[in-house]
């Protein structure tokens, strides 16, 4: 292939000589060779250099065909002359792109899907070359392909211990629909960043759909309590240090991050509100305190209920004890919820005990941020007006407030959440 090159190249294929100018300046031209026709026009490059960009066909109609196109994208704006493969673009993606400018969580959740399942299943194809029928048809194998055998998960165990692909047994482990939604967001997020640096024209991932999956490897779980089962998970964990934490999560639907990243000088007893303006996690192996919650647009405030004020107020007392009874060993981080010794409680930690408690109260196990769905139930049977509903849930009509805002729980279960938070009063 000929140099792209603003120069003439030994390489380059020869205009031959007329006696007379027939094109203007810059247009470019057509002309036999070798065994066919070759043309070139004159392009902007992303960078901004003017440059030659070529095409070639068998016949002058067909080169002439390819020439015009090129007219046409000249024309539009900046031309790539030199095009990455997929593979080459999504890793300087991930490294240029996602992780200085986003979230480490967005980073963390993209790089595996880019390294394990894109760059092996798309990655040699050239950028500008991916169609619609290239995705879809991988996207089409994704449901029946085992990634243990392909990513020979088996394969890495030490021998005597492999179970599995390894030894001719597919254990069939399918993606989850989950993870395939996933891969195609990654993708079409990677290639509207190549439209706004002008490498492609179209996103073709976003022109793709989404196949069934019949396959599942586990259960689903639950996914939601009833108002009876949030209230017997409650009485179960009255006594836990952070009983106030599962009451914040359940009553006023805060992710598991925000409840942990909670500071005392966000919440405000008297003026019965809690400001929601940090998130703990952890990412690539580093326990992170964001300034910013997920939703930028959410209120900065929410309304404390009469049940979260008292499990708030028991959570100071059993904090104040566990520092005098740590001494020097305490170290103060500000948060309401820590270890008896003052530090950030563990993420996975929390889940676990989550899950232990699940176990132990006799409700089904579900995920802490399901809990977010039980959260409208829950404040129905608080009594809680609609509108202080639709400030807690982060609602931006009342009309989706009053569509989740339906479940009436039975009179024994008011009276017992009535006197879960008097106990706690008195």
């Amino acid at each position: 292939m000929p140099t792209k090159t603003t120069s003439a190249s030994a390489d380059e294929p020869r205009r031959p000589r007329k006696s007379r100018r027939t094109r203007a300046n810059n247009e470019g031209s057509i002309f036999p060779y070798k065994n066919g026709w070759a043309g070139y026009v004159w392009v902007t490059t992303p960078e901004g250099k003017r440059t030659r960009k070529w095409t070639y066909g068998k016949t002058r109609e067909e080169t002439h065909e390819k020439w015009l196109k090129l007219h046409e994208q000249a024309r539009k704006g900046p031309v790539a002359t030199k095009h990455e493969t997929v593979g080459a673009f999504l890793r300087r993606w991930l490294t240029e792109v996602v992780e200085p400018n986003r979230e480490p969580t967005t980073y963390v959740a993209y790089e595996p899907l880019v390294r394990l399942y894109l760059i092996p299943g798309l990655g040699k194809k050239r950028l500008d070359k991916l169609t619609v029928r290239d995705v879809q048809a991988w996207l089409n194998t994704l449901p029946t392909l085992c990634t243990c055998c392909d990513q020979k998960k088996d394969h890495k165990r030490p021998e005597g211990k492999r179970r599995c692909c390894a030894i001719g047994k597919c254990c069939q482990s399918y993606p989850a629909r989950y993870t395939i939604i996933g891969i195609r967001r990654t993708l079409r997020a990677a290639l509207s960043h190549a439209i706004r640096e002008e490498l492609i024209s179209k996103n073709v991932a976003a022109l793709t759909t989404l196949p069934s999956t019949t396959k599942t490897k586990k259960k689903r779980l639950q996914i939601v309590w009833s108002v009876d089962e949030a209230r017997r998970f409650l009485e179960h964990v009255r006594d836990d240090p952070l009983y106030a934490a599962y009451v914040l999560i359940l009553v006023l639907g805060l992710r598991r991050g925000e409840v942990l990243g909670l500071a005392w000088d966000c919440v405000d007893l008297e003026g019965e509100e809690i400001h929601i303006a940090r998130q703990l996690t952890r990412v690539g192996g580093q326990l992170l305190h964001r300034d910013k919650v997920k939703i930028d647009d959410s209120p900065t405030s929410l309304p404390l209920l009469g049940l979260c004020i008292s499990a708030l107020k028991q959570r100071r007392e059993v904090q104040d004890q566990a520092r005098e009874k740590a001494g020097d060993r305490w170290k103060d981080s500000g948060l309401v919820f820590t270890t008896r010794y003052g530090t950030p409680i563990e993420p996975r930690n929390f889940n676990r005990a989550f899950e232990a408690h699940c176990k132990n109260a006799g409700v089904p196990r579900i995920r802490v941020h399901d809990t977010r769905h039980t959260c409208a139930s829950l404040l129905a049977a608080l009594d809680v007006h609609p509108r202080v509903a639709m400030r807690i849930l982060r609602h931006s009509q009342i009309s989706v407030t009053m569509n989740v805002y339906t479940q009436i729980a039975s009179p024994e279960t008011r009276k017992a959440l009535y006197k879960l938070n008097q106990s706690l009063d008195g």
